[in-house]
């Protein structure tokens, strides 16, 4: 059995919901994240993804994000902690959709007209914020100091979107341009107008997010048996009238869709989504560290109770058993 795993977006937020999923898997079934075939990060999900493929255990992910104590062979982590990080603003979204938008260029126009089946004018648009006033590589300093000469084995992809055009990367593919990691994951992590984007190859990019909040259906031709999916901005959210939830049903649907994609594929699928404690827990604000540890107690109660479904435990067991 191949196995893949997505990790989505969410920021800081987000990664404590990874990390309660992930030490999950990890505590009952023995499912270790660091080994399977291919992981797909995005935003969030590229920090988290980096981490595992530099071995650090899904046990040390959830101590790391809430300080607790690591274990004794966890070097990486122990690096991570001792950087310093500079403090971020709130995040609100209707802050970034307020700032003003550049015209579209001729790339991104040209692309509009050429494959309008494959064009998102969301994506474009949000392409086309003013940069932000934050410097994403600041929050990355300690990936660029840990990370190796080549792109990590097994498989890293890590999705950002290029300003030029709206068109999806996915770093690590082949094909794409060769960055080193730290690179390929700043520009997956730089949120259109809250951070600036990231310059690669002469080119701007932007949070991969921009374009799906999972990017899971990029897995379609990688010849898996089963793709598990963490997405912290989708599950239910109701039809209240706010941002926040017309986000998380826009992230919803697009996930709906790539499953689909990837069980037309023949590949079986395992959704991890938060319910509506997660979503209490999580908040609004996917920059605030105020909770994380109640983040990562609710997705964990939640997907063991998820996880003990006998269909969902049985995949699990089989990708644990390869």
């Amino acid at each position: 059995m191949r196995v893949g795993v997505v990790l989505g977006g969410g920021g800081v937020v987000g990664q404590a919901y990874h990390s309660g999923v992930l030490a999950v898997l990890e505590h009952d079934f023995g499912f270790d994240a660091r080994t399977v075939d291919v992981i797909v990060g995005t935003s969030a999900g590229s920090i988290t993804g980096t981490l595992l493929r530099l071995g650090v255990s899904a046990e040390d992910l959830a101590a790391w994000t809430v300080k607790a104590p690591l274990s004794d062979e966890d070097e990486v982590l122990r690096h991570v902690a001792g950087t310093p990080v500079p403090e971020l603003a709130p995040f609100n979204p209707l802050h970034v959709l307020r700032r003003p938008l550049r015209l579209p260029g001729r790339h991104m126009v040209q692309r509009a007209l050429a494959r309008p089946w494959q064009f998102r004018p969301l994506a474009a648009g949000m392409a086309l914020i003013a940069p932000g006033q934050h410097d994403i590589a600041e929050q990355l300093a300690a990936l660029r100091e840990l990370e190796g000469p080549g792109w990590p084995d097994p498989d890293l992809w890590i999705c950002a979107v290029r300003q030029r055009d709206g068109r999806r990367i996915v770093f690590g593919r082949p094909g794409t341009p060769e960055v080193p990691v730290h690179q390929a994951v700043a520009a997956s992590c730089a949120v259109p107008g809250y951070f600036a984007p990231v310059r690669i190859g002469g080119h701007g990019y932007v949070d991969g997010g921009v374009h799906s909040p999972t990017n899971a259906a990029v897995l379609r031709g990688r010849g898996l048996d089963l793709v598990l999916v963490i997405s912290p901005m989708s599950g239910p959210a109701g039809w209240l009238p706010d941002v926040y939830a017309a986000s998380r049903r826009h992230a919803a649907r697009l996930l709906r869709q790539e499953v689909r994609a990837l069980q037309r594929a023949g590949i079986r699928t395992v959704v991890f989504a938060p319910g509506a404690a997660e979503q209490r827990a999580m908040g609004n604000d996917m920059m605030s560290r105020h909770d994380l540890n109640g983040v990562i107690q609710t997705s964990f109660l939640a997907t063991g109770a998820y996880a003990a479904r006998p269909e969902v435990a049985d995949l699990i067991r089989a990708a644990v058993g390869r």
